[in-house]
């Protein structure tokens, strides 16, 4: 998403330097992704449980827009501003990524994320070579 595409009323104060994904040699490689609607970039704060799944939500909306999907997750970087909320994060993370094996993971914790979001996560998923 271009700067120009951003919407006034999006909450951001400037449009995104950045692309929601890359694809390359066989992978799709998020940013990182919060409580930020992928199509309008309006932001879509709540309280912790809210974030993460709007958060994961948004990730699975850019994954399937770059010909992959939730399923197809390889690895997750997880950012947490309290990790404290470790084991709140895990109980919806795993409604996401259910079964035998979930994809490999880094969960950090951060002093701070942009617009006091409490959690951030990136993706490397396989994606379908078109």
């Amino acid at each position: 998403m271009s700067a120009e595409k951003t919407p006034a009323s999006s909450g951001l104060e400037h449009g995104p330097v950045f692309s929601w994904h890359r694809r390359h040699g066989g992978l799709v490689f998020t940013s990182g992704h919060a409580a930020v609607d992928v199509d309008d970039v309006s932001l879509r704060p709540g309280d912790f449980e809210h974030e993460v799944r709007t958060t994961l939500e948004n990730l699975g909306r850019t994954l399937t827009s770059a010909g992959s999907s939730l399923e197809q997750v390889l690895m997750v970087t997880i950012y947490l501003t309290d990790m404290s909320n470790f084991a709140r994060f895990n109980q919806v993370y795993a409604t996401f990524f259910p079964g035998q094996q979930p994809p490999a993971r880094t969960c950090v914790e951060v002093r701070r994320l942009p617009y006091h979001f409490q959690v951030e996560i990136q993706a490397v998923a396989a994606c379908d070579e078109t």
